[in-house]
């Protein structure tokens, strides 16, 4: 008997940075998705949620405790929608694990053997917003959690120093930010978890930010 398919709540935990991503990567997955015709949170809801929130984070970075209060208020507002929204997932995926990940979510691991993580594969990498790289990354079994790293391309050919380019849950988001428009960046991804903690580096993918 196959046991039942269970979405991760991680997101609850996230940096603020990462839950901002994390219910974005949702409402794309949910939108006009067969699967999921009426998540309880309707999906324009939670969009307007997680861009009061990003905007909310942004006024906190400047400090003072009444603006970090409407933070956390605006942060608590959007984890509810979205833990409302992954049950919903959890009942309307028919414990098939492509359409729960179609969603945007993640599955919590059934298997509790822990093996070497796989090394990961960057299938594109596309612009985002001004500045920004999306990655888009093949999910590897058993990971938690997908760390980025970036580095400029100088005239010469050759990449700059490495820098941190955050960590994400969510493979098919890894977002690199503060880029230079014009310039040119490698981008390479691991994965965390398994038994050895971190995956091998990715394939490194270049890519004009605009």
């Amino acid at each position: 008997m196959n046991q039942q398919l269970r979405v991760l709540f991680d997101f609850v935990s996230m940096p603020d940075s990462s839950l901002d991503e994390f219910a974005g990567g949702t409402v794309t997955g949910m939108t006009a998705n067969p699967a999921y015709p009426t998540p309880p949170v309707a999906l324009p809801t939670v969009e307007l949620q997680q861009q009061a929130f990003s905007d909310a984070v942004i006024a906190a970075a400047n400090g003072g405790t009444t603006l970090t209060a409407a933070k956390n208020n605006a942060r608590a507002l959007l984890v509810d929608s979205l833990r409302q929204n992954a049950s919903y997932v959890q009942i309307k995926c028919n414990n098939n694990l492509q359409t729960l990940l179609s969603s945007g979510y993640q599955a919590a691991s059934t298997n509790h053997t822990q093996t070497p993580l796989t090394q990961p594969v960057i299938g594109d990498l596309i612009n985002g917003n001004t500045g920004e790289l999306v990655a888009r990354v093949k999910a590897v079994t058993n990971a938690r959690a997908y760390e980025a790293r970036f580095a400029l391309i100088g005239a010469g050919g050759t990449p700059g120093p490495w820098q941190s380019g955050g960590v994400f849950t969510n493979s098919r988001a890894v977002v690199i930010t503060g880029l230079t428009p014009g310039a040119t960046y490698v981008v390479e991804v691991r994965a965390i978890g398994g038994s050895n903690g971190y995956s091998d580096w990715s394939n490194a993918v270049s890519r004009m930010s605009m």
